[in-house]
């Protein structure tokens, strides 16, 4: 006889991540649909992930993308003093180093997330 097995319990560590995607996303004014193209999931699951209903899988492509996501959030607010507001804009700007498009529009593409990491982590790298 099959006894149905109860799903395992989600680890800490996607409720963690999980957790600091959705302030991140929060903090900078991120749309579910921006989410969802930065992180590389689908609409219903980013808009779940925002209300509380879903973890991101550990050891998934959103898993990846989703711990530089928050990455660039932390860099950008450690620049920015921890202003979100500064963040926001910084982020909705267009920026030379970027060929004037505006970082959200780069880090929607994993070359472009990747990208903004490294520029930002270089820039709080000056002494």
């Amino acid at each position: 006889m099959n006894i149905p097995q109860a799903a395992p319990a989600p680890s800490e560590r996607a409720r963690v991540l999980s957790t600091a995607v959705v302030e991140a996303a929060r903090r900078l004014g991120l749309r579910s649909t921006e989410l969802t193209a930065i992180i590389g999931t689908s609409q219903p699951s980013a808009s779940r992930l925002l209300n509380g209903k879903y973890l991101i899988p550990e050891g998934s492509k959103t898993w990846e993308l989703s711990a530089h996501f928050v990455r660039l959030y932390r860099s950008v607010s450690s620049l920015v003093g921890g202003n979100d507001e500064l963040a926001r804009l910084w982020l909705k700007s267009p920026n030379r180093a970027f060929d004037d498009r505006q970082p959200l529009d780069v880090v929607k593409r994993v070359d472009g997330l990747l990208n903004v990491c490294a520029y930002l982590d270089a820039h709080r790298a000056l002494v």
